[in-house]
């Protein structure tokens, strides 16, 4: 069965109502291994309750429609989906607690034929109480089983180029083994990332860690290396997945500074691997 592209570039997303707590928000940079250290007073800040803050990668989390492409009125082989790439715009640093609106739409979906399609999204999060416009997190989604349908064969976006040079700063944050039985408790309980059943039957020797999870731990590298550590001064965070990651492992994220646009990547340092790719971050 072949997608639709009007119908699927016309998806109806209701909007979505999203409470969450203090102790969600901790949860959140739990998963992402804030508090590793006890003595970090910086990573403390993001799990403790006393002058709490919201990383602002948690934005990923709020308001999800949840794994619509399952649905079978979509047509695509959910068996096949990818996430290909990951982008974020921060408008307001997000509260540690309230109640936010998520909503979503298809923005394009492009048909690379026997390469499958890439299908684009964005979701809009707005503070329920206020209306006010916090976060956009925009989304690539690779169906590789789904090209050929008759859709546009473009235009894409362009990929963002890292510098030749080498990186000017590098810093290692180390996951631990329970890693995505942690992370998952924030809202994605893909068994993919928690039964090594479901993992070795989708050819990993064992539970891969969440790309959004890679995606937070990169942010939280940044924040460390190009803005103080200062959720306020992170404005964009785009990326494309390259590789998956397994809990345990440690990520290596290196930065380049360009004025206010920050380039990076992300390895990991046991296998030396590069698992997130032409990343860029805008800080101010």
């Amino acid at each position: 069965m072949a997608i639709d592209y009007q119908k699927l570039k016309n998806w109806n997303f209701p909007d979505l109502e999203h409470s969450y707590s203090k102790r969600d928000t901790m949860l959140y940079a739990l998963g992402l291994g804030c508090g590793a250290d006890p003595m970090d007073m910086d990573d403390l800040r993001y799990v403790y309750e006393e002058d709490l803050l919201a990383l602002p990668s948690m934005a990923v989390v709020l308001g999800y429609p949840g794994f619509w492409l399952k649905d079978p009125e979509t047509g695509a082989d959910w068996r096949k989906v990818l996430h290909g790439e990951q982008g974020l715009r921060v408008f307001a640093p997000l509260p540690v607690e309230g109640t936010v609106i998520g909503r979503s739409r298809v923005t394009e979906i492009i048909d690379k034929g026997d390469k499958g399609a890439l299908l684009y999204s964005t979701r809009d999060i707005f503070d329920k109480a206020s209306g006010k416009l916090l976060a956009s997190v925009a989304g690539t989604t690779v169906l590789r089983g789904d090209g050929n349908f008759g859709g546009p064969t473009g235009p894409v976006p362009p990929i963002h180029a890292l510098p030749e040079r080498a990186p000017d700063a590098s810093i290692d944050i180390a996951t631990i083994p329970q890693a995505a039985l942690i992370y998952r408790l924030s809202g994605d309980y893909n068994p993919l990332h928690a039964d090594p059943r479901i993992a070795k039957g989708a050819g990993f020797p064992k539970p891969i860690l969440h790309g959004l999870c890679t995606y937070g731990v990169a942010a939280r590298a940044v924040l460390k290396l190009a803005c103080d550590n200062d959720p306020a001064k992170l404005k964009r965070f785009d990326l494309r997945f390259s590789s998956p990651v397994y809990p345990g492992e440690t990520i290596r994220t290196e930065i380049w500074r360009d004025g206010s646009q920050v380039s990076f990547r992300a390895r990991v340092v046991e296998r030396d691997i590069v698992v997130l790719n032409n990343g860029l971050a805008e800080v101010g």
